[in-house]
């Protein structure tokens, strides 16, 4: 039914899923390579925005420490860490403001135990362990023809979906935040947070871009179960 001179027509979800996924990488990278050439006015570099940010937020007990990569940043609950990739640490820019006050976001929601992280943070490990699983009982279904061992593969693979779906509203929160952060300390001018805004709403679309690919990769194997079926 799918398939045509050998060709398996489903793998067209797969190439839109990685089309979507590329093209909010490359939307993020171009923000970020614009954002980042933009100093601020206040030359606060992003160590010195993260901590004014903790700090007037009851967080003096979380520390701030520099690591390798681009756009490596985030915040580590169980350390209570704000990890900031070299260019964000030392930087005093549009970008590093922005990135610095969004990972600060999540230590805040941390502190006031929102809801979807706390969640989120739980079920980490059953998705580890579902999504490892499903891969297996894939594998197997389809080599030995078990076709139910297919199915509950694709059930245990939406673990992962369901994970992204929850991390949506955590990322779109801590960018929120961010921005509320950087305009009531005057961490940058006014004019500059129509650029942070941008480069929020950039970051925040490659979560969105996961989950549509995610979801589209789930469908080409509930179409190729349905069909063997």
């Amino acid at each position: 039914m799918f398939y045509y001179y050998g060709f398996d027509p489903t793998y067209f979800l797969v190439i839109i899923g990685l089309v979507i996924t590329i093209a909010a990488q490359i939307f993020v990278s171009t923000s970020y390579s614009k954002y980042k050439k933009v100093k601020t006015k206040s030359g606060l570099e992003g160590f010195e925005v993260a901590r004014k940010i903790l700090d007037s937020n009851g967080l003096t007990n979380v520390d701030i420490v520099e690591i390798r990569g681009e756009l490596t940043d985030h915040y580590d609950p169980t350390r209570k860490v704000v990890r900031l990739s070299t260019d964000i640490f030392h930087g005093a820019t549009v970008a590093a403001a922005s990135v610095a006050a969004h990972e600060c976001g999540h230590a805040v929601q941390d502190k006031e135990g929102y809801f979807f992280l706390r969640l989120r943070s739980s079920i980490l490990p059953i998705v580890n362990i579902s999504t490892k699983a499903g891969y297996i009982a894939i594998v197997l279904g389809l080599l030995f023809g078990y076709i139910e061992l297919f199915w509950i593969g694709i059930i245990l693979e939406m673990a992962i979906l369901i994970f992204q779906l929850i991390t949506l509203p955590v990322e779109f929160d801590a960018s929120k935040r961010a921005g509320e952060f950087l305009k009531q300390e005057a961490l940058i001018e006014k004019k500059e947070q129509d650029g942070s805004k941008k480069m929020l709403r950039a970051a925040a679309m490659t979560y969105v871009a996961s989950v549509v690919s995610t979801l589209l990769q789930i469908l080409r194997l509930i179409l190729i179960a349905r069909d063997r079926d």
